[in-house]
């Protein structure tokens, strides 16, 4: 019985060009009690690989988190699957904007501590008793009232290339810092204040609103099914558009347009520019932003030196990478010092304009 993914990203996107068939790149959660993670991970996996499902999905006593894509013609079959599991029955599945064959390569079931992860030891919160749900609709008036602070609850490279109109966009690298900044600057605001936020998919801001209610926010909404869905709304009911850029996301393809604005700038020259790239020198794989110009200027790569050793014959690089790991650098996510045009470091603090007086 095959439990594990067995093909390279490399013979699988050789497999799907020789198969020829439209895919559907989609995405979903939920929050649910889950006794045995490791049997539900199983057959899950044992299901979708023979539907030829590819994708990331983590699975947790705290529920599933799942990014993946599908033969277009089985959509159904996989429906029918996930309605006959008693907590994913009628889950609302987020449609990708942009779709694209080799979104995912692999397929990549694995049981996880949690869903999400967010560093929080307190486990006196109920994750089910979350903020209130808005529609695209209902999104788009509430964040004109005056009494109402929109916060994006993704990480700064994500921000950096989209967002919405006057968002505050917390300079963090992780989950977990962005809820202790908002509940401190907001601290004074629990019950006059309308904290609004969004994310991706929805995920984070489900988890960040049953947090906030916990601390003692009264007045806590999120934006249904994030980004992705509020994309499909807009277009559907032909609603004004209050996202600028583009939306990040965790595959492939690493970004969807949902305008044409282009809010960020070429890590290396400054010049307007919002794709993401990892940096081809294997012993670095920075994540930044980098235009067409650089990219074939620096053959792909973050700095001059990582130009030169990818230049090297493979072997060559392979024994210069023995015993060393990947560079820090990869964590930092296009803030590594050698980048001159990164974004800037700024106090998370100030971050939050709210009127406190």
């Amino acid at each position: 019985m095959q439990l594990y993914n067995k093909l390279s990203a490399k013979e699988r996107a050789e497999l799907i060009d020789q198969v020829g068939k439209s895919r559907l790149t989609l995405s979903f959660y939920q929050y649910a009690k889950i006794d045995n993670p490791q049997v539900l991970r199983d057959h899950l996996f044992i299901t979708w690989d023979a539907l030829d499902v590819l994708g990331r999905i983590y699975i947790a006593h705290e529920g599933i988190n799942a990014q993946l894509s599908l033969p277009a013609d089985r959509f159904n079959e996989f429906k029918n699957h996930l309605d006959g599991i008693d907590f994913l029955k009628d889950i609302r599945l987020n449609i990708a904007v942009e779709q694209d064959n080799k979104s995912f390569l692999k397929l990549k079931v694995k049981v996880r501590e949690k869903i999400v992860a967010d560093g929080l030891n307190d486990t006196t919160f109920d994750v089910t008793n979350k903020g209130i749900h808005v529609s695209a609709e209902e999104f788009n008036n509430l964040i004109e009232d005056e009494n109402t602070v929109l916060v994006d609850m993704r990480n700064h490279y994500e921000s950096e290339i989209g967002h919405f109109k006057n968002a505050v966009t917390p300079d963090v690298d992780t989950f977990r810092e962005s809820l202790d900044i908002i509940e401190d600057d907001l601290k004074t605001h629990k019950e006059d204040k309308k904290l609004v936020m969004y994310c991706t998919g929805g995920i984070r801001c489900e988890k960040a609103s049953a947090y906030f209610k916990h601390k003692g926010f009264k007045n806590v909404f999120q934006l249904e099914g994030g980004i992705i869905e509020y994309t499909r709304q807009i277009k559907e009911q032909n609603l004004e558009n209050k996202f600028l850029g583009k939306n990040f996301v965790f595959d492939e393809r690493r970004a969807e347009k949902i305008s044409d604005d282009v809010i960020a700038c070429c890590h290396q020259c400054g010049k307007p520019a919002d794709i993401h790239t990892n940096c081809a020198n294997d012993a670095c794989h920075l994540l930044f932003i980098q235009c067409d110009d650089c990219k074939v200027e620096m053959d792909n790569c973050c700095s001059t030196t990582c130009k030169e050793i990818h230049a090297l014959p493979f072997e060559e690089q392979k024994a210069l990478r023995k015993g060393q790991g990947n560079s820090n650098d990869i964590f930092k996510k296009g803030r590594a010092d050698h980048l001159p045009y990164k974004k800037d470091l700024r106090n998370i603090f100030e971050t939050l304009k709210v009127d406190n007086k």
